[in-house]
């Protein structure tokens, strides 16, 4: 079993939702951090029945336990009115709730009792590089980093399977999408968008539907977990710079799927596009993980100068390049982005096997430069 950094650092009071994704490990690390809970899963057809039918099922088996034993409930968005009987009971009995999820939305937008402030908020992500032993890159690129898909040496099936049954199948249920073909499509389009700046207009044309349908189904996207936007970076620029985001899926592999990448190795142009992808999804996880919550954003100009990262307020920018050798034409866009704004570490993350100085930049082997992160050097 993989050791996760999301540790849901509670006290013995604290309620908390998990959210995350489909096959992220959700229920394998809250039944390891919370062996001795009360477990309802709600995937399972005889607890979401009678619980559905009689939600004061709850209060009562919960009103029959230990004060001090946490419940956990997954799948919550799958009832969402439960939420009523969730709410009397912290605010009651300081029961400690532990409600995971694969999406948010349907709770959100029902308009279901949030419980007042009285939960947090977590996330747990795919796997990062911290929780794999013997981290291979190329098989987290090839095969993504959902436990069992990283695990597997034939992940195509099991990719396939998970976008059918989850992206494609679900995620319409969900959002009660009736345009079938439409959404299908999007999805698909939305990848060559996957790491690159999205242009709305472009994408409906490719859909057969309007720039507003695109946005809402980015929004759909983005309530289920299965995308996020990466805003480019504004404050006060001397030089002309892009305003529209970037969008990445959660995991490499969708985009892979999507784009029908086939083997992805060193030095190829998808294994560049796979690894700032990778190593984007290492800095967002760190953020939220930590504790930190800073901000990520992108930079780049009408004349086309780009940084891929600018962390919190300009205090890191970050340029990725999947080449096993840089040179001086690697380091324009930190050079140009540190002409503009003052900032504390200018660092470029490659293949190069040593990290290397450049005046105020530095390089940083892909390795060396996640050791640094996990370890807080790069930004505290």
């Amino acid at each position: 079993m993989y050791i996760r950094e999301q540790k849901l650092l509670l006290s013995k009071k604290e309620s908390t939702f998990l959210w995350g994704a489909r096959q992220t490990g959700k229920s394998t690390l809250l039944k390891a951090l919370h062996p001795e809970a009360l477990y309802f899963d709600l995937l399972l057809f005889d607890v979401y029945e009678r619980l559905q039918r009689n939600q004061e099922i709850l209060r009562e088996t919960v009103l029959a336990l230990d004060p001090k034993t946490p419940v956990i409930i997954d799948e919550i968005q799958r009832i969402p009115t439960l939420l009523n009987e969730i709410h009397w009971l912290i605010a009651n009995k300081n029961t400690q709730f532990i409600l995971s999820g694969s999406s948010p939305r349907k709770i959100l937008r029902s308009g279901a009792n949030l419980l007042g402030g009285r939960a947090m908020r977590n996330e747990l992500y795919p796997l990062i590089y911290k929780e794999i032993p013997d981290f291979d890159i190329l098989r987290a690129l090839n095969n993504g980093l959902l436990p069992r898909h990283y695990l597997s040496n034939n992940p195509s099936r099991l990719v396939s399977a998970y976008i059918g049954s989850y992206l494609q199948d679900e995620i319409l249920a969900e959002a009660k999408i009736r345009n079938i073909h439409a959404f299908s499509r999007f999805l698909e389009v939305a990848a060559f968008s996957n790491g690159e700046i999205v242009n709305y207009t472009n994408i409906a044309a490719e859909c057969g539907v309007s720039a507003p349908t695109i946005k809402e189904y980015f929004q759909i996207l983005e309530d289920t977990l299965i995308g996020r936007f990466l805003p480019s970076y504004q404050k006060k620029p001397k030089r002309r710079v892009i305003l529209a985001p970037k969008f990445f899926y959660f995991d490499v592999v969708i985009a892979n799927h999507f784009l029908k990448r086939k083997s992805i190795e060193f030095g190829s142009e998808a294994f560049g596009h796979s690894f700032e992808h990778f190593i984007y999804h290492e800095i967002y996880t760190h953020s939220k993980y930590s504790g930190l919550q800073y901000s990520i954003s992108y930079w780049r100009t009408a004349s086309q100068l780009e940084i891929d990262f600018v962390l919190g307020d300009h205090e890191v920018a970050i340029e990725v390049k999947g080449s096993q050798q840089i040179n001086s034409r690697h380091l324009k866009g930190l050079k140009s982005f540190a002409e503009e704004y003052q900032v504390k570490k200018l660092i470029l993350i490659s293949n190069d096997p040593f990290p290397r100085q450049f005046d105020q930049i530095t390089a940083l082997p892909w390795k060396l430069f996640l050791d640094k992160l996990w370890a807080g050097e790069i930004i505290a």
